[in-house]
């Protein structure tokens, strides 16, 4: 194993091996700590796409609003699960299914078309070519610029969908989705993940649905290993501390290295990881 690869494994804080019961019970104590602790919060609020990721997240949340519901004498503890298409989408069922799994307390939905278009056209008015990619990073500010809307009206906390396999290669929007107030699946890679929604009853089409961030118009549902040019297995091995082919583990690396400043707050003139 390299040094650079027992760094990550160190930063990102993966195990080689995991109990799912024990990962459950961690994520949800935390989730439910978080909230005790700032006692000014009612509310956890995510934006549903139908994938694995915001299923895991979104029936870790209402696990811990009904805890927390059941334990103290406030009853107003509620899970808020968000749709936020771009006009419609291919995958609105999935979303759906996933929001009935989790039997969320409450779904509203924000369509963000008009807004991220408005955004757009207001940009190119002053002759600058919006990208189809940075439009797709549009919309994924858009969907954050929300979810922050509701939380503030609802007394909440915005909930994030990050994990291992998403941080090291800096598959995120920055500010994007990668902009959140807690991340309860940080540390697990995609397989981990996977593991915990098997062992809550997660419907198969959603945790063995292709990744796919599918925020570019002209490449509707392209999948996040297409993407990145590497498997999540090949990305979960290399996590978890295992041999992979070689030019697997240098675009992880490669990955790695040039999307740190995402996994840094703004940089600021006492960070090196820049130079």
């Amino acid at each position: 194993m390299s040094e650079l690869q027992r760094k990550i494994i160190k930063e990102l804080k993966v195990k080689p091996e995991i109990d799912p019961q024990q990962e459950i019970r961690r994520s949800v104590d935390f989730i439910k700590g978080y909230l005790t602790k700032n006692s000014f919060l009612r509310s956890l609020v995510l934006g549903i796409s139908g994938g694995q990721d915001s299923t895991l997240a979104g029936i870790l949340c209402q696990k811990a609003v009904e805890e927390l519901r059941a334990e103290t004498e406030r009853k107003d503890y509620e899970f808020i699960a968000v749709r936020l298409p771009y006009g419609n989408q291919a995958d609105e069922q999935d979303a759906m299914d996933a929001i009935a799994f989790m039997k969320a307390d409450k779904t509203i939905r924000v369509n963000i078309k008009a807004a991220t278009d408005a955004a757009v056209s207001s940009i190119e008015e002053n002759g600058i070519l919006v990208s189809d990619f940075n439009k797709g990073n549009v919309k994924a500010r858009q969907r954050m610029i929300a979810q922050y809307g509701v939380a503030t009206a609802k007394h909440g906390a915005v909930v994030g969908t990050d994990h291992a396999a998403e941080a090291v290669t800096g598959f995120y929007t920055k500010y994007g989705d990668g902009g959140a107030d807690i991340t309860p699946l940080w540390r697990l890679d995609k397989r981990q993940g996977r593991a915990l929604l098997e062992l809550l009853g997660a419907p198969e089409h959603l945790y063995k649905k292709v990744p796919t961030a599918d925020l570019e118009d002209g490449r509707p549902a392209l999948p996040d290993e297409v993407a990145l040019g590497v498997t999540y297995d090949d990305i979960d091995d290399y996590l978890e501390g295992r041999k992979v082919p070689e030019d697997a583990a240098k675009k992880i690396e490669n990955w790695y290295l040039k999307t740190q400043h995402k996994r840094s707050l703004p940089v600021t003139v006492y960070d090196t990881f820049w130079k």
